[in-house]
């Protein structure tokens, strides 16, 4: 029958695939469609980063005092659904002032943080939902959270390929082609309130997990103790320049492959054709790739410093930025396809997920006493979600965009170098002063990915 464990897996699939349909088109949207200068979209791109500031603080203690988990995840869904689906609807005409704010700007703007309030604490109330009905913690998160990722490429597929069935004009240009797919993006807003509400009316049918009054003394101060051993600091200190980085990906990343879709004839057909266009299809190759390294973890953990984990990690940034930032010149000077140089960084995600950041949530998981485990993995999400996110995107659209466009078109090349030197830097600090001991072996983690 449809036992536990696939409740929990439809749950996260539904989750990460209601984030999944509209994320990775956003930019495209809202600067095609929506016509909102660069600085507009940076506003834009921090409401994620505000919603995981802010919104496990009310979504924590509401759930915890006054809720049933699920019940709270059904009535957030419902409302994140009607939510999105009004940012579906904002029109928005450009300002002829520089400086001044299009006309959508701040209906756009606070939907956007409104939806991240609510739906940001969903991601941390899932995970705990799944582990409060687990048998075994260690051995069943795993697989279920695995559905997570599934829903999340499954959906960018979806709309990657509804873009090439019904808005790519066969015979039309590459701008025409470019302005037809951006039209059509609204329809991710659309399938993303659908997956949200069915995700809310299936919320009440999972088993009841009724709130633990008491259960947790405040333990923050304890918590910033811990965090001042060398491992943690230099972890912290290197979390907010990567999360920065994972921002310029997800802005940009979609927009960048987008040019090469609509250009190409032989291999980047035979792309389109399986991934769709829109440039988020093709991007779940990253969470493909993503999928094989955190099977591989627990295998090389085992045997590989924390160090050198975290080291790869950074590395995998750097590359997929050089990468991203030379498509040109290595296929003139090396003769490499643009689409495997592309298919290449894109890849890269796995390794920068998997051996930086969830890599990073074990050593936070292993450095920090019992007592206060579960604060210190919440204190480095608020800094890798939140911070980085709002610092990224305000530094990545406002700071490093504006220099790279030029004459009025976005230089990607000059772009992507920013990220990679910064990247390089990261890599550095890490060999310099990241303690180089072997960590426990054998230890098996069980934070979230």
């Amino acid at each position: 029958g449809f036992g536990l464990g696939s409740r929990l897996s439809l749950m996260m699939f539904l989750q990460y695939a209601i984030w999944g349909a509209w994320l990775p088109f956003l930019f495209v949207f809202l600067k095609d469609e929506l016509r909102f200068e660069g600085w507009e979209i940076g506003w834009m791109f921090t409401a994620g980063g505000i919603g995981a500031i802010f919104g496990p603080f009310i979504a924590g203690q509401v759930a915890d005092r006054y809720f049933n988990t699920e019940r709270y995840l059904g009535l957030s869904h419902v409302a994140g659904a009607f939510i999105v689906f009004f940012m579906s609807r904002v029109e928005n005409i450009p300002s002829a002032i520089e400086g001044e704010v299009g006309s959508g700007f701040w209906l756009f703007l606070s939907l956007s943080i409104l939806y991240s309030l609510i739906y940001a604490p969903t991601i941390a109330l899932t995970n705990s939902l799944a582990f409060h009905h687990m048998p075994d913690r260690d051995r069943d998160f795993g697989r279920v959270r695995l559905w997570g990722t599934l829903g999340w490429i499954a959906v960018g597929i979806f709309v990657g390929q509804l873009l090439y069935m019904y808005y790519t004009p066969v015979d039309a240009t590459a701008e025409v082609k470019a302005a037809e797919q951006a039209a059509g993006m609204v329809n991710a807003f659309r399938i993303s309130a659908i997956l949200g509400l069915a995700m809310g009316i299936y919320c009440f049918t999972l088993p009841r997990t009724p709130p633990q009054s008491g259960k947790e003394k405040f333990a923050f101060a304890e918590t910033l103790r811990e965090v001042r051993s060398t491992p943690l600091v230099v972890l912290f200190l290197v979390a907010v320049p990567i999360s920065m980085i994972h921002q310029f990906y997800f802005i940009y990343t979609a927009p960048f492959l987008l040019e090469y879709q609509n250009s190409g004839e032989g291999l980047t057909k035979a792309i389109n054709s399986i991934f769709g266009v829109g440039g988020g299809g093709l991007m779940t190759i990253g969470q493909c790739m993503e999928i094989v390294v955190l099977f591989l973890i627990p295998f090389v953990a085992a045997k590989w410093s924390r160090k050198t984990l975290l080291i790869i990690g950074i590395a995998a940034y750097a590359a997929r930025m050089f990468l991203f930032s030379q498509v040109g010149w290595l296929n003139s000077a090396v003769g490499i396809p643009d689409m495997v140089t592309l298919i290449t960084g894109v890849t890269l995600h796995g390794l920068c997920f998997g051996c930086f950041i969830f890599v990073a949530f074990m050593i936070v998981d292993e450095e920090c006493s019992s007592d206060v485990k579960a604060t210190a993995q919440n204190l480095f999400n608020l800094v890798i979600v939140g911070v980085g996110i709002v610092v990224g995107s305000l530094f990545s659209t406002m700071l490093v965009g504006e220099w790279a466009t030029i004459d009025g078109t976005l230089d990607f090349g000059r772009l992507f170098s920013v990220p990679m030197y910064m990247a390089i830097g990261c890599l550095l600090l890490m060999l310099a002063f990241y303690p180089g001991r072997k960590d426990q072996v054998g230890r098996s983690p069980s934070g979230s990915s």
